[in-house]
């Protein structure tokens, strides 16, 4: 059973922006846009996608043990959710998995256009080379709300 409902699980396929962190030893946080995730079919991994030059220290906290924080927020209702894991795998995106993260894209620009109208600021944000991405998979232990509001921070499935 996956930790999360099925609609934020919906939520959470469609285009969202997609940000990441973690912390090195000295608890300094590295953070990220992914340019694309995965959410397996139980929904009891998610994979979210790096992109090796920007992302180097994110890559290096995370390999070397870091709990990792990823935020999926809907940019035109801001519906956030913060999601933790304490492990993570890393390994290199497949070659299958370009047209997953050309899905992720036109998710983001149709998600975007009332936003940014012009979907080449979209393309661009999210511009990465194939052979740089990064595919980091994690088993969310934790959820928390984090749409604005009264209820932000707080566990998912808690309180009124």
């Amino acid at each position: 059973m996956s930790l999360l409902s099925s609609d934020l699980l919906a939520m959470i396929r469609g285009g969202v922006s997609v940000i990441v962190a973690a912390r090195d030893a000295a608890l300094r946080p590295s953070v990220m846009r992914a340019v694309g995730s995965l959410v397996s079919d139980d929904g009891r991994t998610i994979t979210v996608f790096l992109a090796r030059p920007q992302s180097r220290q994110l890559l290096q906290d995370l390999e070397a043990g870091s709990p990792i924080a990823v935020v999926f927020s809907q940019p035109s209702t801001h519906r956030s959710v913060q999601l933790k894991a304490s492990r993570v795998a890393l390994r290199p995106a497949q070659p299958a998995e370009e047209l997953l993260l050309a899905r992720y894209r036109e998710a983001m620009e149709r998600e975007l256009a009332n936003i940014v109208p012009d979907p080449a600021f979209t393309r661009a944000m999210l511009a990465a080379r194939a052979d740089q991405l990064v595919a980091v998979t994690f088993a969310p232990e934790q959820a928390f709300e984090q749409t604005p509001g009264p209820r932000a921070g707080l566990p998912m499935g808690t309180g009124p």
